[in-house]
């Protein structure tokens, strides 16, 4: 009777320790393994946007982006006489995954695209990518354009990447103050494509910001190109060295991605 106890007690324990390694393993296996978190997606066009969230094996996130359908670009909106160009489109981050330094994003779909003449005036998507709160965001107001100027929106110099000057008449409200590259290629006589901007209020850091015109999109690019960073930010948290727009034949789909992320 004793042996037969001792055996049973012995199978148990074996038994125990197995599925306690085969579930630690299982874990493991988890946890060393990239993923992927996709946003709910959002009509746009005749076809649908979705933030997405990547990570690495290491668990910590890669990547931060937006992925739309070709049909996307189709149907666009197009204003009619005496109403605003600009038709923004909010997207919520993925709800399930690792928190990233993004709270959300809004793509806004510029049908004339905007100041500065000859350079931004073609029609274009700018993807803000904010770090604060839709809340805070409904907050920024300004009294005109040129309060990008005003003292008091001037970010400190270690708040700002090198090269970037924040000029007057970029200043919009429920957005914020936009600083340029005047280094970068359509202020250099050059058609705009992509480019990377910084937006600002009150001296913080709301938003990173690419934006791409809708022939350079529709030209189903393979671009890739380094961010400036300041030497500080205003919120804590990994921030881009490099950014991507691109376009996926197999899926057909497109990409824009804040990638390089610490």
């Amino acid at each position: 009777m004793r042996r037969a106890q001792a055996r049973a007690w012995r199978n148990l324990f074996l038994a125990g320790a197995t599925a306690l390694a085969t579930l630690g393993a299982g874990s493991a296996l988890a946890e060393g393994k990239a993923a992927v978190y996709d946003g709910k997606p959002v009509k746009i066009g005749q076809g649908t946007a979705h933030t997405v969230v990547r990570t690495g094996a290491d668990g910590a996130v890669s990547a931060i982006g937006v992925v739309f359908t070709e049909s996307m670009l189709d149907g666009l909106p197009v204003a009619a006489p005496g109403t605003s160009p600009h038709f923004p489109y909010v997207l919520s981050m993925p709800t399930k995954g690792p928190k990233s330094v993004i709270d959300h994003v809004v793509i806004d779909w510029e049908s004339v695209g905007h100041p500065p003449p000859q350079v931004y005036d073609v029609p274009h998507f700018d993807f803000h990518f904010y770090v604060v709160s839709r809340e805070e965001v409904s907050k920024v107001r300004f009294n005109g354009p040129d309060d990008s100027a005003a003292p008091e929106q001037q970010p400190p110099a270690e708040l700002m990447p090198a090269g970037y000057i924040l000029p007057p008449g970029t200043a919009v409200p429920r957005m914020g103050v936009h600083a340029i590259n005047p280094a970068a290629p359509e202020f250099q006589k050059q058609p705009f494509t992509a480019t990377f901007i910084y937006g600002y209020y009150k001296k913080r850091l709301t938003f990173v910001e690419p934006m791409a015109s809708l022939e350079f999109l529709k030209s189903k690019p393979s671009f890739s190109a380094p961010v400036p960073r300041p030497a500080k930010y205003s919120k804590s948290g990994a921030y881009p060295s490099r950014y991507r727009v691109s376009y996926d034949d197999a899926k057909k789909v497109y990409e824009v991605m804040l990638e390089e992320l610490r």
